[in-house]
This record gives structure tokens, sequence and C-alpha cells, in this order.
């Protein structure tokens, strides 16, 4: 392996701070400035300084290379000095920007060079908080700003998310019971494991907050004979699953509600979430805490499954100013406060991130699969900023940046739970 030459980094430099483009070629450059070439490889190794020095070759086309390993996995080309110093000054939304306008080119494995900026942990985080606060002032998760939100995400074509979330229609964390079983099987194994914790019996209600394209809601009612009143605010998800609902012949025992969580009411068995948690918002978890004491009865189960960290901290800022807007994976210090203010008890926590690392790959695979249509229709921009999103969550899930929470609770007087873990695995 052949180290990355890194003297003529200015020894007062400091990793992780962005560059100003006015300042770039100026008292900091090295004797070599003068060399448009010498400046782009002075350009490139303060990046990578502020990547935290990851191992993989970074380059500007026509111009310098710096050569980290002798067989990269992957490598970094820049279109022009211009692009370079755009990403430098703003690295957590420009490289984004970047790539997705064709003006960064990543050769090789995306997933694995993404999990090498991960494990490296640079990037600039003090400017990365400034930009993470203005962006959850302007997607606040009020019952408009939550709209709206849903409605930039989910309500985007259910054509294109067919072509890569497989039959089941279902956009969160699959279940594999072994490394082998294909999207569709994990998919399934998920709502099966869901539904085992939630120790669902024939006759009994459930109410789904969040239900996305309402094929769990119809799996809970065919296979554990529930009805099921699922909320959710995305009006093509919504038309999806009251016709596949029909035509499946379980309209009679699954309702599909086009309106905000914060509208459920009445008595249920179960409550269930499964994917909403991430868009609800810290300051609302209080509320969604009480609608879940509120219509469970005494002997009620709840279950909510949701992306998460091991310490408070917003989303990549990319993602959600262009991907997900509103979007918190919150620790679970932060899902305390749905349960606490109403002594509700956790009954379990498990941690499903290596799955979702593998859903996601498989999402990807399947993308990747059928990227000629999604160019066809909308363009390349958007091919490649969805193929960096799911690349990206990839990795993030695979190194840990991300995690996949599924808490059980329950009221605190429920004497009615499960004595082990045995029926989680024994059919």
């Amino acid at each position: 392996m052949n180290a990355c030459d890194e003297s003529v980094v200015p020894a007062t430099e400091r990793a992780g701070e962005p560059v100003h483009p006015s300042t770039a070629t100026h008292a900091h450059a090295p004797s070599s400035a003068s060399s448009g070439r010498g400046v782009d490889r002075w350009l490139l190794l303060r990046l990578r300084a502020a990547l935290g020095n990851p191992d993989f070759d970074l380059a500007v086309r026509d111009s310098a290379r710096i050569t980290c390993t002798a067989a990269p996995m992957a490598s970094v080309t820049f279109a022009s000095r211009a692009t370079l110093l755009s990403v430098l000054t703003d690295p957590w939304v420009r490289f984004g920007d970047a790539y997705s306008a064709g003006d960064v080119q990543i050769d090789g494995d995306l997933v694995w060079l993404l999990e090498a900026v991960y494990r490296a942990g640079g990037m600039g985080k003090k400017r990365a908080s400034m930009l993470r606060r203005a962006l959850a002032l302007r997607h606040r998760n009020t019952r408009a700003g939550s709209r709206e939100n849903i409605h930039h995400h989910y309500d985007i074509g259910n054509d294109f998310y067919a072509l890569w979330l497989g039959e089941t229609m279902a956009y969160t964390c699959a279940y594999y019971p072994t490394p082998e079983a294909t999207l569709d099987q994990a998919q399934i194994a998920k709502m099966d494991h869901v539904c085992r914790k939630l120790r669902l019996k024939p006759g009994e209600s459930v109410v789904e907050a969040g239900c996305g394209w309402g094929v769990f809601a119809l799996h809970m009612a065919r296979h554990y004979g529930v009805r099921v009143r699922a909320f959710n605010i995305s009006h093509a998800q919504i038309a999806y699953a009251r016709e596949r609902a029909a035509r499946e012949g379980l309209a009679r025992q699954v309702e599909y509600v086009e309106d905000d969580y914060r509208s459920i009411t009445g008595g249920y068995d179960a409550f269930v979430s499964v994917g909403m948690l991430e868009h609800v918002g810290v300051k609302n978890y209080e509320t969604l805490g009480r609608i879940a004491h509120s219509c469970m009865g005494r002997n009620g189960r709840g279950l909510i499954h949701s992306i998460g960290r091991n310490r408070p901290a917003r989303l990549q800022p990319w993602i959600e100013k262009r991907i997900f807007p509103g979007a918190h994976p919150p620790a679970l210090s932060e899902m305390a406060h749905i349960f606490e203010p109403w002594e509700l008890s956790i009954l379990d926590v498990e941690n499903l991130r290596l799955h979702y690392a593998q859903t996601l790959r498989q999402w990807l695979a399947n993308y990747e699969a059928a990227s000629e249509r999604v160019r066809a229709m909308f363009d390349e921009k958007f091919v490649r900023m969805w193929r960096l999103y799911l690349a990206g969550s990839a990795a993030a899930f695979s190194t840990g940046t991300l995690q996949l929470f599924q808490v059980l609770f329950a009221p605190r007087g429920n004497n009615d739970i499960a004595w082990t873990r045995s029926h989680l695995y024994t059919p």
C-alpha cells in the first residue's frame, strides 16, 4: 500500500475546517501554487485531511491526482478545480449536489467509498451543525409541515418505487432469517417478526401510525386475523393501499385513513408504527406517546420500528435537504420521551442495523437494474441523486453511523406480557 504524500499540506491547517475560495491559493498555499497542477494537488490533500484521511484516490480531471493505495476499491475525480473548491467550502451538501450534477465521478464500489468516509469521521462538524439548525427550522413537523415533507419524498410516483422495492412495496428495514433470504422473503419475515412481538390474536384490533403502501396492514389482517385502521398523509400511498386491499379482498378488515397520526382516536388492542417515527420530530414525541397510551387498552401492546442513532444528532444535511426533509433518526434517549411521560413500560429493544444495510444493498441493486427506466421517468441528475442516497444509507448502517431500533412497550399495569422470547422464533 502506498501512503499518500501529505508533505505539501501546511502544518498550520487544521483538518475538518472548510476552505474559503478566496484564501485557497494565497497565504497557506505551497510554493508550487503558481502551477495549476500543484494547486490542485494541494487542494486534494486538503480535502482528504478534511475527510479524516480515508484510503482512496482523489483526482482533478486532466490535472493532479493523489494515490493512497496500490489497488483502490474506489476513487473520486472532480470535473474541475471550481468543483473541488465548492466541495471544500461546504462538503456536507455540495459533494452530493456535485455528484448528482455529474461534476464528481466515482469509479469502483460506491458503498465501500462512503463507508470509508463514515469510518474516517471528518467533514467539518462546526459548519454542519449550523446548516442542520437552519434545515430544522425550515422543515418543522407541524401538521402542515409534515404533509409537505412527506409529499416531497413519497408522492413522486408509485411506479418509481415499484421498480426497486420488490413485490411487498415495503420501504422499511427487512428482517433476514438467513443471509441468503431474498428481499421479498425478508420483508415478509419482518412483518411476521413484528406481529409475533405484538402477540396478535384473531379478532383483535390494531391501529397503525404511518402505513406506507399498506402491505403490513394487509399482512396482519390476512395472516393474523386482526382488524386494522391505518393512518398515512401520503395521498399516493393511500390510493395504492386502498386499491390493493380491494383487489385482495381485505377492504372490510383494513381501513386506510388519509390523515395525520395526531388524529388517531378510539381504542385498540395494539398500536404499531413501522418507519414513521423518523418523520415525527422530537418535539412531537410526547404527543405520539399520549396517543399510543390513550388508544391502547389495559392489556394493550405497542411497537415502534425506527431508524436511530447511538447519540442525538441530526440527519446528514444533504439527505435532509434533497431527499428526506424534516427527517430525524432519534437516539434511544430521545425515544424515551415517547414512553416516560405516560409511564409506558419498555419491554424489549432490538437493533437490526445490519439487516437494514442488507436491505439497502438489495434496493440499490434493484435500482441500478432499473436505472434506465428511472432516467426515462425523471433525468440523469435524479438517477445519480437517488443512487447516492441509497448507497450512503447502506454505508451508514454497515458502519454503525445509523441504527435500526424496534421497541416493544405496554401500559404500566399490563401483566399479560411474554415470559420469554421463545414465541419470536417458534412458528
